[in-house]
C-alpha cells in the first residue's frame, strides 16, 4: 500500500526517544522527509543517523519544547531548511508520577507550559502554511491516562486531557482546510519512561520490577507490552492519504488494555 508520504515533511517531537524515535523511523520509511526534535540533540542526531543508515532523509533538531519563546525562530529555521512542514507530530515529555492534590502552583505552571501551550502554540505556528496548501495532519501523542486516570500520575491525567479538547475543537476548525488533527494514546509500551514508571511503582509499593511487569502484561488482552514500531506505524497511517477521512479522533494503541469502550 502506498501511503502517499513521499516528499511530505514531517516535524516529530520526542524524537531522540522510544516513541517520537518509532514515529521518525515509520515516517522516513514511508519516504517523508523527518525532522528530529528533541531536547537531547544527540539522541535526535542518533534517530536521524539511523534513519539514514535505512536509506531514508532527515534532519536534527536541539529543542526545548518547554521554551516558548523559540518557537517561532525555530519554525521559521525548520522552514528555510526544508521549504515546509507537512505533518506535525507533537510528543512532549510527561511529569513525574505524583497524586493530583496537594501540588504547587508553580509545578502546574510548569508542566502546563511544556505539555500544553508548548503543543498549541507550535501547531499554530505551522498552520496557516498547511492552510495555504491545502494539506496538513496534527497528530498529538498523549496519554492512556485521558480515557482511564493512571494511579500517581495526576498531573500527565489532568493536562493530556486539556489536548484531548484542543484537538477535538481544532479537527472542526481546520477540516474545510484538508488538514487532520487526532490524537493517539499508547499503552503499555515498551519505553524507557514505561520502565520508569514500573520501577517507581515497584519502589513504591515494595516489589520487584519483575512482579509489576508481570501483573501489568496479566492486564493486556494480548499478553504483552506493545512494541515503540507498532505505534509508529499506526501513527505513520495517521499521517498519511490514506487516513484522510480521520479527523478529530481519539486513537487507542494498547492492545487492548483500556478496559472502557
Amino acid at each position: 500500500m502506498n501511503l502517499g508520504l513521499d516528499e511530505r515533511v514531517a516535524l516529530v517531537f520526542g524524537a531522540g526517544g522510544g516513541l517520537g524515535g518509532a514515529i521518525a523511523r515509520s515516517l522516513a520509511a514511508e519516504g517523508a522527509v523527518v525532522v528530529a526534535a528533541d531536547i537531547d540533540g544527540d539522541a535526535a542526531r542518533c534517530t536521524m543517523d539511523s534513519i539514514a543508515e535505512a536509506g531514508g532523509r532527515a534532519a536534527a533538531v536541539t529543542w526545548d519544547i518547554s521554551d516558548l519563546s523559540v518557537i517561532k525562530e525555530n519554525i521559521e529555521s525548520i522552514v528555510s531548511r526544508v521549504g515546509r512542514i507537512d505533518v506535525l507530530v507533537n510528543n512532549t515529555g510527561g511529569p513525574p508520577p505524583t497524586p493530583v492534590s496537594g501540588q504547587p502552583a508553580d509545578v502546574w505552571s510548569k508542566y502546563f507550559d511544556s505539555m500544553v501551550r508548548s503543543v498549541i502554540a507550535v501547531t499554530d505556528e505551522v498552520l496557516p502554511v498547511m492552510k495555504e496548501r491545502g494539506w496538513g495532519r496534527i497528530i498529538t501523542s498523549t496519554s492512556s491516562g485521558v480515557v482511564s486516570p493512571i494511579p500517581n500520575l495526576g498531573i500527565s491525567n489532568t493536562l493530556r486531557m486539556a489536548l484531548v479538547g484542543w484537538s477535538k475543537t481544532l479537527s472542526r476548525e481546520v477540516g474545510r482546510s484538508g488538514i487532520t488533527s487526532n490524537i493517539v494514546l499508547p499503552g503499555r509500551v515498551a519505553t524507557g519512561r514505561i520502565q520508569f514508571l514500573d520501577e517507581q511503582k515497584a519502589k513504591r509499593e515494595g516489589r520487584s520490577v519483575e512482579d509489576v511487569r508481570a501483573e501489568s502484561t496479566a492486564s493486556i488482552p494480548l499478553g504483552r507490552y506493545g512494541e515503540p514500531a507498532e505505534y509508529g506505524d499506526t501513527v505513520c497511517f495517521l499521517a498519511s492519504e490514506k487516513a484522510s477521512y480521520i479527523t478529530g479522533s481519539v486513537i487507542r494503541i494498547d492492545g487492548g488494555l483500556i478496559a472502557s469502550v
